[in-house]
């Protein structure tokens, strides 16, 4: 599976089968995500792997899933995320694109997992006080987001855009996900 294969194969994922992700893939996943570009290489993006059972239990009612979608949206039992990885700010760097850094490691994580057949949600809607309690993570780190992960149990699909951005499941589960055309954005030498 090629660069561009990949890009178009990740899709958000939010039905997961209950088959554990071995650490070694999620620690790779952060390894891909550490070597990513920082503005002026100042690096402030740490991470927690969560796959303890009980712990990525507590963080799941922490987190808001597919607002489109209302009450079926989030991830019934049995279909829940198996790991997390909580993406950090350390605020005692002194970083000029904090929020460039955490989008450049959190896609290489996104690609590395698709590539290896693993489905991901990223999250910026959490309850960020209970999630920093139930971590111990200290004051001086901005919770920024979280990635759900799981070996994916429903399909996505990229729709054309016809006007809307609101995804949608059918009535056999598959997500359509409307994108814009390339046409539609992209502009030569001036807007």
């Amino acid at each position: 599976m090629d660069i561009y294969e990949i890009i178009k194969r990740r899709r958000t994922i939010r039905r997961f089968k209950q088959k554990e992700i071995p650490i070694e893939l999620l620690e790779k996943f952060v390894d891909m995500a550490r070597i990513a570009p920082s503005g002026a290489n100042m690096q402030p993006i740490e991470y927690i792997i969560v796959n303890d059972k009980k712990i990525v239990e507590e963080i799941f009612p922490l987190t808001g899933w597919a607002g489109y979608l209302g009450k079926d949206g989030p991830p019934p039992e049995g279909k829940r995320p198996v790991a997390y990885i909580v993406v950090l700010i350390n605020k005692d760097i002194k970083s000029p694109t904090p929020k460039h850094d955490v989008g450049a490691s959190v896609e290489n994580i996104l690609l590395s997992a698709t590539y290896e057949g693993i489905g991901t949600c990223w999250i910026g809607s959490i309850n960020r006080d209970k999630l920093r309690e139930i971590l111990n993570i200290p004051d001086n780190y901005e919770i920024d987001s979280i990635i759900a992960f799981g070996y994916p149990d429903e399909e996505s699909k990229i729709e054309e855009f016809g006007g809307s951005v609101k995804y949608w499941r059918d009535e056999k589960g598959i997500m359509h996900v409307p994108k814009k055309n390339l046409k539609n954005i992209l502009h030569y030498n001036k807007f």
